[in-house]
């Protein structure tokens, strides 16, 4: 990797800025000093040195986000404010993007990395990851409606769905549940209820895959995934 590249890439600024840096003769490449950007050097085995600072690469992020409302789940728009602009400086470097999408009014887990080869493995249809939500729902929710979602229901459009786990926490004239789903078709909890007479008035995502939503974070909060969760994910 060329060393402007790498320097760009862990937050030492534009490719001019960085090519300034190195002019000004502070940056150190196994004790020797580099200015010029086009020299490569190993992340895994050279020494960097920035400013006598020791530059420790990494080349993937995961991030966890507890996604408020009013916010949309793209890496850029034009109109609204995306989650990718909830994140700090020294994240938004790495260019990271969502892992699937959450709609505007739908808060809860998401994760946001970089790292292409997980995004495919979480999203893949093949995979059939599951994803639970929290959602209020307006009419009684029965045991007849946990059986038709065990079987699959039938939506606007005339997809038939994989079956779904439907637990009723509480049934009245505003529901709690807890729904499982493998997949992620457009409004899908929605949908799904709309097709037994009912309607989604909150819904949150509560896990994906082994990773639960960390109670500690606020909306619009953050935090890295650890080790131990980025190994769940990948091993599941």
């Amino acid at each position: 990797m060329r060393i402007d590249k790498l320097l760009a890439n862990m937050g030492y600024g534009s490719r001019k800025e960085v090519k300034s840096l190195l002019k000004s003769g502070n940056v150190v490449v196994n004790g020797t000093g580099c200015k010029d950007g086009k020299q490569h050097v190993n992340p895994s085995q050279d020494e960097v040195f920035v400013h006598g600072e020791k530059v420790v690469y990494r080349e993937f992020i995961y991030l966890l986000m507890n996604k408020p409302q009013g916010v949309i789940s793209a890496t850029e728009d034009l109109r609204d404010e995306t989650v990718i602009d909830l994140l700090e400086p020294d994240h938004r470097v790495f260019n990271p993007f969502p892992v699937g999408r959450l709609d505007k009014d739908t808060e809860g887990l998401l994760i946001i990395t970089n790292d292409g080869q997980l995004s495919h493995q979480l999203l893949s249809p093949k995979k059939h990851v599951p994803k639970t939500y929290y959602a209020e729902v307006k009419g009684v929710v029965t045991e007849e409606d946990v059986e038709a979602f065990s079987e699959g229901v039938t939506l606007d459009d005339g997809y038939h769905t994989k079956p779904g786990d439907l637990v009723i926490l509480s049934s009245g004239e505003m529901s709690e549940i807890e729904l499982t789903i493998t997949e992620g078709k457009f409004h899908q909890v929605k949908r799904m209820f709309e097709s037994v007479g009912k309607k989604v008035v909150y819904l949150q995502r509560i896990k994906m895959g082994p990773i639960l939503l960390d109670e500690n974070l606020e909306l619009g909060e953050y935090r890295e995934l650890s080790q131990e969760e980025i190994d769940q994910l990948k091993n599941r």
